[in-house]
């Protein structure tokens, strides 16, 4: 029997017992009762095991090593309050009954009892500190890991000389990340046999520190399977392409015997496939003989880790009896998959799943991940509440798919069941937040990262996932204090710099870029675009220029950042640099050619446009390519080009008809602009956008009864779109105060002001000796407003000495008795910054100003005059074009805006 259970035949052991017991079990002996109570301690048999408990009760007493087989077969089985009764009972406990106890309570993990019996033990056995370790590293607290310490100033000397005692003190403290203490226990050990530095590789592994768990195998003379195995899976965990050489080198030293442990074999498939060698793997998984099912796993996991799902897939059709790791992996690669084929054959093997394995969570998890991946909601939501048993990764599943599904506020709401979240679920609570960009998820968001325990903040991926919320959330505010609080990385710089750029705060960006160039940080493709879309919104050529050239080389053949630079250019007014770009592009796209396209119609170079148009490949022609290029005829005037083009569009969409519709306005066509827009509604929703544009015509027109009437006609068809009323309000206000009537342009301006309705503000952005400036109408923030306002009045006195005559017509408000119509217009945030280039460097050939609204007549009229006067180049982009004012007193627009 003894022979049977030590080669884990514990059946056979039952079955020989059976046929040889007699009726009078007094006659066993005491090593024939404990041989059997051994078997059904580990077949978890406990009505064989209470039968022979019957037959024996009266031999109790004065056998300690029956009794002690009793409270392990108990323990076993998980009955612990009879095991208890039977520990009551004992007068006297040995070391094999203290240890048989305590392994007991490991192993109904009630680690802190074990502990408690240890206390009990006078003079604990070296078999007694293997298990006590064992229960403090099962309970990983840092009162555990003291009490080990506590334990190892009373420990006798002699007992480090035990290997597996050392090994189990070692484990302790690794599984507490005592790395320090656990090393020099080991490097003063003369015990550093193959067993004890297993013990420290697998520790290393546990605490992300796979590449010394290398070095130490590396230092193994006579490495065994065990080392070798845990040596893969060290060099699996790395996943680095570097590590193939080791691998090659630790197979010529493998013995050959070695390959008969399948166990071996696994971790060494794994660890090519890890490292992304698939060929070398697939030649040891086909030359092998014997296969098992842990190979085949190995295999499936690695085509999935490769993006070879389908591979897995055919792998697992291989199959016969696929066990529920295997099961795990082949939803796992349907969920890589998302295909619906994916989710046929998912489906199907859900039927044949063996019900006992339905049990089984981690199962259940792939399950919901692979269903919500594929698409299948209502699937995954029908198992998931069906099951009794919900864990946290089952949470995290659902959640997960939510995300997917672009149902985000459902994740959350899902989150609010869950009582302990643990940092998984967490990070997909974040990632859910910042899909839904709402108020109330930045709220939660807030609120969670205050009431996170202590431990959970220097979880570098939660902190990442929480600045990533809040800035889609757009609370940057919030995102630069934790930003300064955590490890930096480039995704962090990204993340952020992307977020200053959507709340236009590209002044900020840059300021960023040069912090992380500062921090030692070398820049990835994605912060570089971030930092030429910054220079795109700021649109100043000298930053753009200094900045540019610190681009490396590697990064600069990238097509997204060509792409980028190509737009960058454009947008700052430089369209040579734009079309250098393009001509250089090896292998351009559609966004290529958009991009340049845009660049001639921002720049007034609408001809240009139309030609480059006419050369881009079909295959590269999407909507965005249709309106740059319509854009560019809308704000040249070229109504017929336009046209022309717009008839030979198959699909027509909302957005490409809206440039149509505004460059018929912008041409004063509104008879033509109004049934493109009657033809438009007959099969689609009326948009209010088209509505916009027939308005914007009228108030360049000045015909006050047109724009009544399309306004009039927007507050019947869009009654609820409160932004774009507010925004048409104003255009009609405009409207009115271009022709003079001020009272009526007041009274709609009252009435937004009474409505609570806020209406855009102008601001103008230039660069002067590498700083950004904003300003607004009227601004006196700036710490030089004397000298810049000083500088206006010169302008202005310049400009009536050549000629101007102020234009009363936009001036959209009510003046004030201290208040002149040259004080007004003369005001406004371009006048101011034009004026803070001169102030700042009085001989300066080269102004560049960005507004964000369109800019008005007077000033369009006046910056003409200034160039001229000053002899100065001015460069302005304002919400619909660029503007070059050269010193001819000329603008490239031809004075069509």
């Amino acid at each position: 029997m003894k022979l049977l259970n030590d080669n884990k035949q514990f059946s056979k052991t039952l079955q020989l017992f059976e046929k040889y017991r007699k009726d009078n079990s007094e006659n066993l002996s005491s090593l024939t009762i404990t041989q059997v109570l051994k078997a059904c301690a580990h077949l978890k048999d406990i009505q064989c095991g209470k039968i022979i408990h019957d037959r024996v009760s009266s031999r109790i007493k004065d056998d300690p090593y029956i009794l002690t087989a009793l409270i392990q077969m108990y323990m076993y089985c998980g009955d612990v309050t009879s095991a208890e009764r039977l520990i009551e009972k004992s007068m006297t406990k040995d070391t094999p009954m203290y240890t048989a106890i305590m392994k007991g309570y490991l192993k109904n993990n009630q680690a802190y009892r074990a502990i408690e019996v240890f206390h009990q033990i006078k003079t604990p056995s070296d078999t007694n500190l293997i298990v006590f370790f064992q229960a403090c590293a099962h309970l990983e607290t840092s009162e555990a890991l003291n009490l080990v310490k506590k334990v190892l100033n009373t420990m006798p000397a002699s007992f480090y000389n035990n290997e597996y005692l050392l090994s189990s003190l070692l484990h302790t403290l690794m599984q507490h990340g005592d790395i320090k203490h656990a090393e020099s226990i080991f490097h003063e050990s003369k015990q550093r046999t193959a067993s004890v530095c297993a013990t420290m590789m697998k520790g290393f592994i546990t605490n992300d520190q796979a590449d010394r768990a290398i070095e130490i195998f590396t230092h193994i003379r006579k490495p065994d399977a065990v080392n070798f195995i845990i040596f893969f899976n060290a060099c699996a965990k790395l996943g680095r392409k570097e590590t193939l050489n080791l691998i090659e080198k630790a197979l010529k030293e493998i013995p050959s015997s070695f390959y008969s442990n399948p166990r071996l074999v696994t971790s060494l498939l794994d660890a090519l496939m890890q490292c992304r060698d698939v060929r070398q793997a697939e030649i040891f998984f086909n030359t092998t003989k014997q296969k098992v099912l842990s190979m085949y796993g190995a295999m499936m996991k690695g085509y999935v880790t490769n993006n070879q799902a389908d591979r897995a897939i055919d792998l697992f059709k291989q199959i016969k009896h696929p066990d529920d790791i295997v099961l795990i992996i082949f939803f796992n690669s349907c969920a890589q998959l998302r295909t619906t084929e994916a989710l046929h054959l998912a489906g199907k093997v859900l039927k044949e799943i063996p019900s006992s394995f339905c049990s089984n969570t981690n199962l259940l998890t792939s399950v919901l991940d692979a269903l919500m991946q594929c698409k299948d909601v209502e699937q995954a939501e029908s198992i998931f509440n069906a099951s009794k048993q919900k864990v946290m990764g089952m949470y995290g599943a659902m959640m997960k798919g939510y995300v997917t599904n672009n149902q985000a506020n459902r994740a959350v709401d899902l989150f609010n069941e869950i009582e302990h979240p643990d940092h998984v679920v967490l990070n997909l609570l974040f990632n859910a937040c910042a899909q839904v960009r709402t108020t109330e998820a930045l709220t939660l968001v807030k609120k969670i990262y205050r009431t996170m325990p202590s431990t959970i903040h220097s979880n570098y991926y939660l902190l990442t996932s929480i600045l990533d919320a809040l800035i889609k959330c757009r609370d940057t505010a919030s995102a630069e204090i934790l930003f300064s609080k955590i490890k930096r990385s480039v995704i962090n710089y990204g993340n952020l710099m992307n977020g200053f750029n959507d709340e236009n705060q590209a002044e900020k960006t840059i300021k960023l870029f040069y912090q992380m160039k500062n921090e030692g940080f070398e820049g990835s493709v994605i912060t570089y675009l971030c930092v030429i879309r910054a220079l795109s919104l700021i649109g100043d050529y000298p930053l753009a220029q200094s900045i540019t050239k610190q681009i490396p080389k590697s990064i600069l053949i990238d097509r997204k950042i060509q792409n980028a630079l190509i737009d960058m250019w454009g947008k700052t007014g430089c369209v040579d640099k734009a079309r250098q770009i393009f001509e250089k592009c090896s292998n351009p796209d559609g966004i290529t050619y958009t991009a340049m396209i845009n660049s001639y119609a921002l720049n007034g170079m609408s001809m240009q446009a139309i030609e480059l148009f006419s050369q881009t490949p079909e295959e590269f022609i999407s909507e965005a390519t249709y309106i740059c290029v319509l854009n560019g005829c809308s704000h040249a005037g070229l109504t017929d080009q336009a046209r022309s083009i717009f008839h030979v569009i198959k699909l027509k969409t909302e957005r490409i008809t809206t440039v149509m519709v505004d460059c018929l306005s912008r041409a004063s066509l509104f008879v033509e602009a109004q049934e493109l827009i009657d033809q438009f509604e007959h099969t689609h929703s009326p948009e209010i956008v088209m509505y916009m544009a027939l308005l914007s015509g009228a108030r360049n027109e000045k015909n006050s009864d047109l724009a009544q009437n399309v306004y009039n006609r927007m507050k019947i068809l869009f009654p609820l779109t409160k932004d774009s009323l507010t925004s048409a309000s104003v255009l009609l206000a405009n409207t009115y105060a271009s022709i003079g009537d001020i009272k009526k342009s007041s009274d709609i301006r009252m009435g937004l002001h009474r409505s609570g309705a806020k209406k855009k503000v102008g601001k103008s952005m230039t660069v002067v000796d590498g700083e950004v400036y904003e300003f607004r109408a009227h601004d006196r923030s700036h710490p030089r407003s004397v000298e810049i306002y000083h500088e206006v009045q010169k302008i202005s006195e310049e400009l009536i000495a050549h000629g101007h005559e102020y234009d009363s017509s936009w001036i959209t408000r009510t003046m004030d008795d201290d208040e002149s119509v040259a004080s007004i217009l003369c005001g406004h945030s371009e006048r101011l910054a034009i004026a803070w280039n001169f102030v700042a460097n009085p001989h300066t050939s080269r102004i560049q100003v960005t507004k964000n609204l369109r800019v008005c007549g007077d000033c369009h009229r006046a910056t003409k005059l200034i160039a001229a006067i000053r002899r100065c180049e001015i460069v302005v982009r304002d919400a619909y074009r660029i503007h070059h004012f050269h010193k001819s007193g000329q603008c490239s627009c031809n004075d069509y805006f």
